[in-house]
C-alpha cells in the first residue's frame, strides 16, 4: 500500500541568493545609475521577492557596498592575470600596454566601466565605503610595482585613474597618444632624480597590495 511521503522542502542557498542580488545591483546601477538604485528595482532584476533583498541588504548603502566589493574583487583578478601574462616589461612597453588598457571601449564594456566608477565615487559621500574603495589604489600600486619602484607605481596609478575618469566623463576622451605620452613620462627613469628605493632588482621589500582604472587590455 502506498504511503504518503513527507514533503521535502528545498533549502535556498543564502550565498547564491546574495550573489544573485549583488549581480542584479550592478546591472541596475549600469542601467539607471546609483540614483536609480532601489531594493524593488534590484528584486525585479534578480527575479527574487522584495523581502529577499531587504533581508540580506537592509539599506541601499549595503547594496552599494556589496557591488563595490564585487567590482574590486573582479579588478584584483584582472590585474593578477594581466601581470601573470606580462612578467617583465620595459618602461616603453608598459606605457604602450597601459594606454591600451586604460582607455574605455564601447557598448557593454564601457557601461561596465561607468558602473564601476560610479561605485568607486559613491565613497565620496559614504565614508563606510572608503576602505573598499582604497583597495583599488592598493591593487593598482601592487600590480605596477612589478615593473617599477613604489613611488613611480603610485604616480602611474594616480595617472591611470585620472585618465580613466576623463575618458568616461569628458565630451572628448583623451587620445591614445596623449595617454601613452603621460604614462611614458611617468614610467621612464629620470636621471635628474635620485634612484628610488625599491626599484626592480633592489632587495627592498615590495609594498602591500591598486579604478577604478579602466581594465580592458
Amino acid at each position: 500500500m502506498a504511503t504518503d511521503q513527507p514533503t521535502v522542502r528545498r533549502r535556498r542557498d543564502p550565498e547564491r541568493r546574495i550573489e544573485e542580488i549583488t549581480v542584479a545591483t550592478e546591472r541596475v546601477i549600469a542601467a539607471r545609475g546609483i540614483e536609480g538604485l532601489t531594493h524593488r528595482a534590484v528584486a525585479e532584476e534578480a527575479g527574487v521577492p522584495l523581502g529577499a533583498t531587504t533581508y540580506h541588504f537592509a539599506t541601499k548603502d549595503d547594496l552599494i557596498a556589496a557591488a563595490l566589493q564585487r567590482a574590486v574583487d573582479r579588478f584584483a583578478g584582472y590585474l593578477d592575470d594581466w601581470v601573470a601574462r606580462r612578467p617583465a616589461l620595459s618602461p616603453e612597453q608598459c606605457a604602450v600596454l597601459l594606454a591600451d588598457a586604460v582607455l574605455p571601449g564601447v557598448g557593454p564594456q564601457r557601461d561596465q566601466q561607468v558602473m564601476e566608477f560610479e561605485l568607486y565615487l559613491a565613497a565620496l559621500r559614504r565614508p563606510a565605503l572608503r576602505p573598499i574603495a582604497d583597495q583599488y589604489t592598493q591593487l593598482s600600486r601592487r600590480a605596477l610595482s612589478h615593473y617599477t619602484d613604489p613611488d613611480t607605481a603610485a604616480a602611474a596609478a594616480a595617472a591611470l585613474n585620472g585618465i580613466s575618469l576623463r575618458a568616461l566623463a569628458n565630451s572628448t576622451p583623451p587620445a591614445r597618444t596623449e595617454a601613452e605620452t603621460i604614462l611614458r613620462r611617468i614610467l621612464t627613469p629620470n636621471p635628474a632624480l635620485p634612484t628610488p628605493a625599491g626599484s626592480p632588482g633592489d632587495n627592498a621589500e615590495e609594498p602591500p597590495a591598486t579604478g577604478a582604472a579602466g581594465h580592458d587590455a
